[in-house]
């Protein structure tokens, strides 16, 4: 499944100011934020190094570069960052192997989008071969376009991935709603000009202009995300 092919897509049926619903993946939609952490544990456990509790704040969310980048300078592991990310990569796959658990409301929030076609996207700083395998638990079909974090030249924290969903959806970046569980997801989406709903995962969010903040996405449905767009004069 490709992130790069702009497909041309109708605004929502009802022509509200909303024009797109893009969604990050771990900790957010599936319930697999602890599980990236316990396979950093398990690996750097071989490797002969104890990671720090504390540290889990500073790698969710993060491309796997940054995250294996910290991780190696404050253990001293002697492993360079692309031989770490394929070993994560590898851990994370075989953790999921059986079924990914979905977050509660998400089953409920992607039905209901898919149902009054609202264009959606699935915007991901995991790698390809990671989210193909989560979409398989999710439902590729309920994604006009997926966003993995080795698609693009700079990941989030950085706009890219949000500015090119929002391009190739035909969306204006300040229409469309942004649903994310971490301070580096809501820096990238926020970046991008789009409003955000954050369902903090780990680590708290506090409310800002232009982003709330709720406490699980069962708070969360299409009349909210749509009351988060004004309307368009």
């Amino acid at each position: 499944m490709t992130s790069t092919v702009p497909v041309p897509l109708p605004l929502t049926a009802d022509g509200s100011a909303l024009q797109a619903v893009l969604l990050d993946m771990d900790g957010t939609l599936v319930d697999t934020e602890g599980f990236w952490w316990e396979a950093e544990v398990s690996v750097f456990g071989e490797l002969g190094h104890r990671l720090e509790e504390s540290w889990r704040d500073v790698v969710v969310g993060g491309p796997m570069s940054r995250s294996a980048r910290f991780l190696i300078e404050a253990t001293g592991a002697a492993i360079s960052v692309g031989e770490l990310s394929v070993l994560l990569n590898e851990r994370f796959e075989a953790r999921i192997a059986d079924q990914v658990p979905l977050m509660p409301g998400a089953e409920r929030l992607l039905t209901e989008l898919a149902r009054h076609n609202v264009p959606t996207a699935l915007v991901s700083a995991s790698h390809r071969r990671v989210i193909d395998k989560v979409l398989a638990s999710l439902g590729p079909e309920r994604f006009m376009l997926t966003v993995a974090g080795d698609e693009v030249p700079r990941t989030k924290p950085h706009p890219d991935p949000y500015l090119l969903a929002a391009k190739a959806l035909g969306a204006h970046p300040s229409r469309c709603a942004v649903v994310e569980d971490t301070a580096t997801g809501v820096a990238a989406a926020e970046a991008a000009g789009c409003r955000v709903v954050a369902v903090p995962s780990v680590g708290l969010i506090a409310p800002a202009p232009g982003r709330t903040v709720v406490g699980s996405l069962e708070d969360v449905d299409l009349p909210f995300l749509r009351s988060l767009i004004a309307p368009m004069n």
